[in-house]
């Protein structure tokens, strides 16, 4: 029979877990079904990799819902983008991009919807960086504000070189992270339909060695992963089948050792569900 803890006790396990490994590591999550929440250095700042492309496809949808384009309408593939910096050109590399394909069609055309969908499924960089010139990222960083996450930083693309050695990367917070999760999952953010849609693309998410790695088959996980060096984070819902869901974020940096820090990670998620499981 598996243990029952209390919140208290969960939090003090995990901190536990996490004491055993080198890293900073945080932690929110947010029982849906019954508002219990576990935070571990929630406020804390770290480099947001791939997290951010999370806020940029709520700005895509909120921007349709506003009429301003269509998830149909058409973006010519151009590996040519300019820097926040001082608009100097700069352009992405196959070999620093998890997904390829895209690469071999410049010229062509592809829906709103398709680079979207790459964005978050396969954290396509060319898609994102596509997808944030399409819609600003100053407009995804508003949205954030407007919906109550105030320290989430939505700057630029992704390998704007010049920035990244200015110091002026996407950032974001666990908390953060939770509350526009926790929103998607209620259906707050722009629409229910929409929050449907959402939850889809990222069910169907290529990277899944965190939040889902040690979970049952039948347990859907709509997440969205990032990780750049000694940097590796996981953020999404957890529906669990007999209708329970809960939002977790687990964020990291400055471990030496990549396997490890996943490892705790996966770890971590597997000791909440559990948990939430045996509620």
């Amino acid at each position: 029979m598996t243990h029952k803890y209390s919140t208290a006790q969960l939090k003090d396990k995990i901190a536990a877990q996490i004491e055993k490994h080198k890293g900073r590591y945080a932690v929110a999550f947010k029982n849906l079904s019954n508002g219990e929440e576990i935070l571990i250095n929630e406020h804390e700042n770290f480099h947001a990799a791939s997290t951010m492309k999370t806020p940029v496809m709520i700005e895509v949808f909120k921007q349709v819902q506003a009429g301003n384009f269509s998830m149909n309408d058409s973006i010519t593939l151009k590996n040519e983008f300019k820097s926040i910096v001082d608009e100097s050109s700069f352009s992405l590399s196959v070999d620093d991009d998890s997904e390829f394909d895209l690469y071999k069609h410049i010229g062509e055309n592809r829906s709103v919807y398709q680079l979207m969908y790459n964005m978050i499924i396969m954290s396509s960089n060319f898609a994102t960086n596509l997808i944030i010139d399409l819609v600003g990222a100053e407009n995804a960083n508003e949205t954030m504000r407007e919906m109550g996450a105030k320290d989430i930083q939505v700057l630029r693309g992704v390998e704007d070189d010049k920035a990244y050695e200015k110091g002026m990367n996407n950032t974001t917070t666990a908390y953060d992270l939770m509350l526009i999760f926790s929103k998607i999952a209620n259906g707050e953010i722009v629409s229910k339909p929409a929050c449907d849609s959402m939850i889809d693309i990222l069910s169907n998410q290529h990277f899944n060695s965190v939040i889902p790695a040690k979970l049952p088959k039948d347990v859907k996980v709509a997440h969205k992963t990032g990780s750049i060096i000694s940097v590796q984070h996981d953020s999404g819902i957890v529906f669990l089948p007999d209708g329970k869901k809960y939002v977790l974020v687990l964020l990291s940096k400055d471990w030496t050792d990549e396997k490890d820090a996943i490892g705790l990670m996966a770890d971590i998620s597997k000791t909440i569900y559990d948990h939430v499981e045996n509620k």
